[in-house]
């Protein structure tokens, strides 16, 4: 790909000036010329440029003025100073209102080259890292979070709501329900979605070595301790620790956890001094806490800190009717990995994926997504593509004694017409629930046209009137 030559603003009303300036920046920048700063601002409006280079003093608007016009229409743009020894003090003050830095007459060119390069790079690096920022934001913020079920729904609109607060959460649900994913979702909604967010799982970490991965230790603090280490909270500064499984967490741990969380502040093993943090704490677990608190493995007094607020993750065979968007979802994500194969599913195959309870959740129902697509010998998946547990699951065996192949194949048939049929039904009939009976908002939410969700009203007899009531 050819990279776009950096364009280059030059606002100075003196042509002798310009003309060493063209001269010597030419050959490597697009050049636009001003002399003046309401030029120089109507430039801005109309181009694309990288940079703004401008001299101090000019007629009509000078650089000061400049600099406020170019920051408040494209605060993107390096704008970089060009004052006489007199006015230097000008061009500092002008330095903590935007600027990106000055340069004193007479010009030094290896100097001022320099200068302008840094400028670009710096300008490039700041855009690079929004656009990370916002991919991060597309990938873990709220909107990542594919779900049509009003429990689901409910649990983002609570994590916008808390995004911004440093209070604790507890996730719980099931392994597999996408507890990292909402963890995520709070971080990358936050103002600290620039700042780091790290992940310690409880229960892979041995339990002698979890007190010190948390709070790291000093040089010194045990054998092999040959140099400090930086624990998980204190990398966590500014932003989220995500604890993972903390009811895997030792008890003996558990008291210092508290401590920690209390003042956020701790010691690391080995050292003498307290260290203070600004760390937002998200903890998760696959079993029920209040259980272990009294089975006593788990700690009242901890159980209470963590539970600020709480959200409850449903399981995915109590939100069926996210399926088919999840598995849109995972033939796209996957679908580079499997050479542009299995773009669609079989209603057979449908049926069967909807009919199968996945105790692995969410993400069992990825990992058999991206099985099929391997597996399917052409751009569909079908029910013979998937797990052996999944095909099993269809329906009983008819009450019929079947006797004939073509008898079988009706059977077949008529079994995937009702579960299909089944499947439409309730589709429709939760969508309206959730709708209060308004088709038109029914199809725009999943995505249908309005005229299809009309004819699937009329084929299932639904009054869409039961349902205003909620």
């Amino acid at each position: 790909m050819v990279m776009r030559r950096k364009r280059i603003l030059i606002a100075e009303d003196e042509a002798k000036m310009r003309r060493v300036l063209e001269l010597n920046l030419r050959g490597r920048y697009d050049l636009d010329f001003a002399v003046n700063g309401r030029e120089a601002v109507d430039l801005v409006q109309a181009k694309p440029i990288d940079l703004v280079l401008t001299d101090m003093k000019m007629p009509v608007k000078d650089g000061l003025e400049l600099l406020h016009d170019v920051k408040r229409m494209r605060p993107d743009i390096p704008v970089i100073l060009v004052t006489a020894y007199g006015s230097v003090e000008s061009a500092v003050r002008a330095m903590k209102e935007g600027a990106h830095d000055y340069i004193v007459k007479p010009l030094k060119m290896d100097e001022m080259e320099m200068i302008i390069e840094k400028a670009l790079a710096h300008a490039d690096l700041v855009r690079e890292n929004r656009y990370l920022r916002a991919e991060l934001r597309r990938s873990y913020g709220l909107d990542s979070i594919i779900s049509v079920n009003p429990k689901v729904l409910e649990i983002l609109d609570l994590v916008g709501q808390i995004a911004n607060s440093k209070a604790t959460v507890l996730l719980e649900g099931e392994s597999g329900t996408g507890k990292e994913l909402i963890a995520r979702a709070l971080h990358s909604s936050s103002q600290r979605a620039s700042n780091p967010f790290v992940v310690v799982n409880c229960s892979a970490i041995p339990r002698e070595l979890l007190e010190s991965e948390l709070f790291g230790y000093e040089k010194g603090a045990f054998t092999g301790a040959s140099r400090m280490k930086i624990g998980s909270f204190e990398m966590a500064n500014d932003g989220t620790l995500f604890l993972d499984e903390i009811g895997e967490m030792p008890r003996e741990l558990q008291a210092k956890i508290l401590r920690a969380l209390e003042g956020y502040r701790f010691m690391r093993v080995g050292g003498v001094e307290s260290i203070e943090v600004d760390t937002r704490v998200v903890t998760a677990t696959n079993k029920s806490l209040r259980e272990a608190v009294r089975a006593g493995t788990f700690r009242e007094d901890l159980y209470y800190r963590l539970n600020v607020v709480i959200l409850r993750l449903p399981p995915l065979r109590d939100r069926k009717e996210d399926i088919p968007l999840l598995i849109r979802h995972f033939l796209q994500k996957h679908c580079e990995e499997s050479r542009g194969k299995a773009l669609d599913v079989s209603d057979e195959a449908l049926a069967l994926l909807h009919r199968y309870d996945w105790p692995g959740n969410v993400r069992e129902l990825e990992n058999c997504v991206v099985r099929a697509m391997v597996l399917a010998k052409g751009d569909v998946i079908r029910g013979e593509d998937l797990p052996p547990e999944i095909c099993g699951s269809e329906v009983s065996v008819p009450k019929e004694d079947v006797r004939t192949w073509g008898e079988l194949k009706l059977e077949k048939k008529a079994a995937r017409e009702q579960i299909t049929e089944e499947m439409e039904r309730s589709f429709v009939e939760r969508s309206l629930r959730r709708n209060r009976g308004n088709v038109s908002r029914s199809a725009q939410e999943t995505g249908m046209d309005r005229r299809q969700l009309q004819n699937m009203i009329r084929k299932y007899r639904i009054t869409p009137q039961d349902y205003r009531g909620g």
